[in-house]
Order: structure tokens, then sequence, then C-alpha cells
């Protein structure tokens, strides 16, 4: 009969013990691409020829307490000064969290607006807005306190994020309604404890086998 050493089955008892638990921050992410967007766009210069792509990508951290979420965006091929580049097709005109009953590649309402019009970081204002000292595009990030919304609340929200229908989305001066969008998603288990599984699983089989 096969038989493990004790330090393995340990080891696995501890890998399957670390993971999502009530009482820790929850870690979103988004992957902010033009063929989000409903319907997909296509970025060009005001000429009509192609501009470099626009992508970019995002984390949220919702708090143990579930009352505040802080969110991160790197993006890239979008101007957020309106002097990065010559043409104003790429200018950044508004940055939006948008979450409704639709899933996503369907639209959804602003619920949380941190860059233009509407704007829902105030209370208070946490938002840091870094262009990139070259290059086109920038680093923003933000916070979403408890009292804050876009005539809703972050709690009011919750279900629609933890259900995957709330995305990010950044809105340009050729594309007003958006130009690069990601929707926000839960972690998936960890792909560093079914690594540490299966190498630990391996190691004791190679014990076993020197026996």
């Amino acid at each position: 009969m096969l038989r493990f050493p004790m330090a393995v089955f340990a080891g696995l008892w501890i890998l399957l013990s670390v993971g999502p638990r009530s009482g820790a921050a929850t870690i979103f992410t988004a992957n902010l691409t033009n063929s989000q967007e409903n319907p997909p766009v296509s970025p060009t210069l005001t000429n009509g020829q192609p501009r470099p792509v626009s992508f970019g990508s995002a984390t949220f951290v919702l708090n143990d307490a579930m009352t505040a979420m802080t969110f991160t965006a790197t993006v890239t091929n979008i101007d957020f000064t309106g002097s990065q580049t010559a043409d104003v097709n790429d200018n950044l005109v508004a940055a939006h969290i948008h979450a409704g009953a639709n899933f996503p590649p369907l639209n959804n309402p602003v619920v949380f607006g941190f860059f233009g019009s509407p704007f829902n970081d105030n209370n208070p204002n946490d938002l840091v807005n870094t262009p990139f000292s070259s290059g086109v595009g920038g680093v923003i990030s933000g916070k979403w306190d408890a009292p804050e919304g876009n005539a809703t609340t972050l709690s009011a929200q919750l279900a629609n994020i933890f259900a995957g229908r709330a995305y990010m989305n950044f809105h340009t001066t050729q594309f007003g309604g958006g130009e690069i969008r990601g929707v926000i998603v839960t972690p998936e288990p960890s792909a560093a404890i079914l690594f540490g599984l299966g190498a630990l699983a391996l190691a004791g089989l190679r014990l076993y086998q020197r026996r």
C-alpha cells in the first residue's frame, strides 16, 4: 500500500487551507482591451490611419469589511494629458466602473466614475493620476469608499461585481462609449497552490520509491 510521509500530508493540508476566506481582503483583476467593447473598436488617427493599439490592466482590492475597494490601472496608448501625442483621437475623456444586471459584453450603467464626468471619488478624493513620463498612457489609482457612487453605493454593487457583471471602461475622444474595457473578475483558485499540490505529491511519491 502507498504511504506518503506525514510531512507531505501536512504540506498538502496547509496548501489546501490557504485560500479565499471570510474576513480577508478580496483581489479582483481586469484585462483592458479594444475587443471587449460593445461593439469592439479599432483605434485610428483623425486622418483614418491606424494608431497604436490601446490596452491596459487593473487590480482591485476589496477590504475585509467590504466597505471600500482600492484600484490601480495601467493604460498604454491612451493620451492621459492631451499632449502626449499630436492627434486628439486618443485623448482620455472619462473613465468609469460600470455594473448592472447584464453580463458583458452587454453594456451596464456607470456606477463609479473616477476620471472626467461623472466623478465619484470625492468622499474623500483618493484619485492619483500619473501620466507616463515618456510614451503614451499612465497609471491611475483611486478608492471607492462606502458613501460614494453614481446614484448607487459600493455595497449595492457588490453582488454585480462578484457575479462578473462589472467592468472598467476608459473613454476617449474617438470612442465616447469606450475605447478599452475589462471585465472585473474574481480570482480563480491559485495557480501557485495547484502547482504546490502537484509538487508535494510528486515529492511524496519519490520518497516512497526510494524506500
